[in-house]
């Protein structure tokens, strides 16, 4: 008997360090289910007593807006969100803590009313600790929204949507009094490239923090685990820590043999168990997932990714989606990456902020490369403050210090929140900041500069770069200020960013609008331009302009760019990179027919987690009497009959053709989510038609009970509109733009730089002379105000355009023989436009243009 427990005993003790701890004294609960919304600014809503019982009842992810499909405009202002929490005596015994993965974009938090701190920067998650607040019984937390612009704050500018919200996973963390800090662990390998990936050497640094008095005496036990959950290696070191100080334990395991490298092709994933001790009591553990992998970018033969070359193959994503906008699962973000990695794209582009922990998570399991990259951009449009707009930089004295202070927090919060991930190849400062006051350029870049420095303290071992870096040109260029660069559209042209002297990519190509289904063709843009397309020697790779349709505070047209729809059904286009990159061979495509019956599909149908974290994608699709997928439009709703779930419109949601909740090709799509466990049951209909039904198992909260559950408040779909004036807005400046060709030191830019010392110059021996500008927004036209450097007999046509494809002529001055220097144009009659072209036909009175600035002027519509 003596022999069987030793044996027993022997057998629990190899176990542990076989496989590490299985218990962890931290409790991680999901805090997302049951919030009490209510929008506007309501005077005494922190208080424990206020009376919240009319207000919806909610679950995060949450956000302003639901129902959001594509309106170019949102709600501006002030929610709240209440929840109860309960403690006991044990929960109050250590350290408490509430965990945001993202809130846009100021929070103010409340606990029992009290103020316990405050967080701006709507794409970085933060950690509150409300220990002091907290009592035992019932506790009251109140959190204070809101998405109002403020010249502080980053971004000031950019042309998606900034809807309000506790938009990501909320978490409420139990530690004990000494504890590992929040995101506080640092995983890095070394010893990759010297090996040849023959052994790694693991190097961790993990932040433990002491709420205690008193000095202690602690154990930190470093584990490494393989994919199947062995230790195959091992650190551990005594630290002695003084009263309430926090202090970063260095590590480094012995070399690891015989590794698998994380690779888009087979994406390994290592975790580190960090086990802290208290003598032999375990006071806290942490897991964190980690790769080994080595990376390289050279200026003149690009990315090599664990000693190959490798050519990446990116995308551009946004976050938002039909109907939930911003506020999207982790599955929902899982199920973007996975569309990415299925159609043979191997780099993601984050356009333009941090996403969710969820998404960087996603592209390490998928294989999928990640630029990440800090909230720092702007777009084109008035540069008044107020709205986003705005300059990139601040235009007053007195913004400038706190704005700085602001884009330096929220880049290190990106860092420290995702620098675990193998993924991850590059940290990038911005997204075109040129969009700014002429005056505050000087600002931008000195800013540059402190955040590329700032990323090299807190992570050496990746890359700081300047995403979006096309403009300015001449001596006044940003892109050579961090480690590598990305250039925008016509920067892939640009004669100054050919073979530039540092490490490079082309960041954004395409940008084609389009609607489902689309051409089969891809969008490749100025690549086209000497097949470069196919890839360049000295470049590392190219993402396309973009990978989804999302909401863009200039309209549909402007967020239509997606390979795929909103509702996340794939475009034509989708299947042609499919084909090209990962070999797949189109679908047959549907076609018109006699519409017969409906078929409903789920993109899982039993586990689903019923706590914010998942939900399921329905697609309903039109067929005929045979099967056969059908494109007409008929009306579609799907409804709700029974069991726990909604909509982003509530128990119900109708797809028609001519609405924004849109059926498109013969199909519609949307994703469904439950707060409460039990079967759902989920039925299509439409008159006339054969209905269908799916049946989906939600789990891991409590059951819905009929007649007792709160029921799902329908939230019928009203487009938000703001009472805005149409006001004449000025285009060009720092816009894309594109020529026939360019002579030396004259490049296409400098005919949109605002500076009339310089222009756009063609080569003597371009006999097809024009010049493009792309205005990047679709404008009712005004007038084009056109500047010539010097004076000469100019012989030109312009012409404008919604789809650089079909152009309406505004002037003709192909028989001009009058020298001029300017030319104003005013538009006679109602014209839309996107594109404007200036061609100067060859003839025996052809004067070589010196196109020195062009301006429209024009009403967005």
């Amino acid at each position: 008997m003596r022999h069987c427990l030793w044996a027993i005993n022997f057998w629990v003790l190899f176990c542990f360090c076989s496989v590490g701890y299985a218990y962890s004294p931290r409790e991680v609960i999901n805090l997302n289910r049951e919030w009490k919304y209510m929008q506007g600014d309501l005077q005494g809503a922190e208080k424990t007593d206020y009376d919240d019982n009319n207000w919806e009842t909610i679950g995060i992810p949450h956000s302003f807006s639901i129902p959001y499909f594509m309106s170019k405009d949102f709600y501006t202002g002030y929610g709240w969100y209440r929840k109860r929490v309960f403690f006991t005596d044990r929960n109050l015994s250590g350290k408490i803590f509430l965990e945001f993965d993202g809130v846009f974009q100021e929070a103010e938090i409340f606990l029992n009313g009290k103020f316990i701190d405050r967080h701006c920067g709507g794409y970085t998650g933060f950690s509150v600790d409300i220990t002091d607040a907290a009592q035992k019984g019932d506790n009251v937390l109140a959190i204070r929204v809101n998405n109002l612009w403020q010249p502080t704050v980053a971004p000031r500018g950019g042309e998606h949507v900034f809807s309000g919200g506790i938009y990501r996973n909320v978490r409420l963390v139990l530690k004990s009094s000494t504890y590992i800090g929040w995101y506080g662990t640092f995983v890095t390998t070394s010893g990759l490239d010297a090996s040849n990936g023959k052994y790694g050497i693991v190097d961790i640094s993990t932040e433990i923090c002491h709420s205690e008095p008193e000095t202690g005496n602690f154990r930190l036990v470093s584990n490494i685990l393989s994919s199947e959950g062995r230790i195959i290696a091992s650190a551990q070191k005594i630290i002695q820590l003084k009263g309430n100080t926090s202090q970063v334990v260095k590590q480094q395991t012995e070399r690891i043999e015989h590794l698998f490298l994380w690779h888009p092709s087979h994406p390994v994933l290592y975790k580190l168990e960090s086990l802290l001790f208290k003598g032999d009591e375990l006071i806290d553990r942490e897991e964190t997932s980690f790769g080994f992998r080595w990376f390289e970018w050279t200026k003149d033969h690009g990315f090599f990714l664990n000693g190959k070359h490798l050519y990446f193959k990116g995308i551009n994503v946004h976050q938002d989606q039909a109907g939930w906008g911003d506020a999207v699962t982790d599955a929902a973000a899982r199920r973007d990456v996975a569309l990415v990695k299925q159609a043979g794209f191997d780099m993601i582009r984050g356009s333009h902020y941090p996403h969710s922990p969820a998404f960087s998570k996603a592209c390490d399991e998928e294989g999928v490369l990640f630029w990440s990259e800090a909230p720092f951009w702007a777009t084109a449009g008035e540069k008044k403050d107020g709205y986003w707009t705005a300059s990139a930089y601040p235009v007053r004295q007195e913004d400038c210090k706190e704005f700085e202070e602001n884009v330096l927090q929220q880049l290190e919060e990106m860092i420290r929140i995702h620098r675990n991930h193998p993924s991850i190849i590059a940290w990038s400062m911005c997204n075109e900041p040129f969009f700014t006051a002429p005056e505050t350029m000087h600002g931008i870049r000195k800013l540059l500069e402190r955040m590329v420095a700032r990323t090299h303290q807190l992570d050496p071992t990746r890359p700081a770069a300047i995403g979006g870096a096309q403009r300015p040109l001449g001596t006044e260029r940003i892109d050579l200020i961090g480690d590598i660069v990305g250039y925008n559209g016509d920067g892939s042209t640009i004669l100054d960013f050919q073979q530039p002297p540092i490490p490079n990519m082309v960041t954004e190509y395409g940008s084609t609008t389009s609607d489902r289904p689309g051409e089969y063709i891809p969008g490749w843009g100025d690549l086209q331009k000497n097949d470069a397309w196919k890839g360049v020697e000295w470049r590392s790779g190219q993402a396309i302009w973009c990978g989804f349709d999302h909401g863009s505070i200039f309209g549909e047209e402007m967020g239509k760019m997606g390979i795929v729809d909103y509702f996340r059904i794939p475009k034509r286009s989708w299947y042609w990179y499919r084909n090209a990159y990962a070999n797949i061979a189109p679908p047959i495509w549907s076609v018109s027919g006699i519409p017969a019956r409906l078929r409903l599909e789920a993109s899982q149908y039993t586990g689903i987690r019923a706590d914010g974290t998942d939900d399921v994608q329905l697609t309903v699709t039109v067929l005929d009497e045979t099967g056969r997928e059908l494109s007409n439009l008929p009306a579609v709703r799907l409804t709700l009959l029974s069991g726990p779930g909604e909509f982003p419109t509530g128990s119900s949601i109708l797809f028609e053709a001519d609405s924004d909740i849109r059926i498109m090709d013969g199909k519609a799509a949307i994703a469904f989510r439950s707060y409460y466990a039990g079967e759902s049951v989920i039925e299509a209909t439409s008159p006339g038609l054969e209905p269908a039904r799916v049946k989906l198992t939600f789990s891991g909260a409590p059951v819905y009970q009929e007649g007792e559950t709160p029921q799902v408040k329908n939230r019928p779909y009203i487009p938000f509109a703001l009472q805005k004036q149409h006001k004449m807005q000025s285009f060009g400046l720092n816009n894309p733009a594109f020529g026939s060709s360019a002579a030396q030191g004259h490049a296409t830019g400098y005919a949109a730089d605002g500076k009339l010392d310089t222009w756009w110059e063609p080569e003597n021996s371009d006999r097809k002379v024009y010049w493009t500008l792309d205005t990047e927004r679709f404008l009712m036209l005004d007038e084009v105000c056109v500047r010539f450097a010097g004076a000469a007999p100019y012989q030109y046509k312009i012409e404008v355009s919604e789809n650089n494809k079909d152009w309406i002529v505004v002037s003709d001055k192909t028989g001009n023989h009058v020298p001029l220097d300017s030319d104003l144009i005013k538009s006679d009659r109602q014209v839309k436009m996107h594109y404007l072209r200036i061609s100067f036909p060859h003839s025996e009175r052809y004067v070589t243009p010196k196109l020195a600035e062009v301006e429209v002027r024009g009403q967005l519509y």
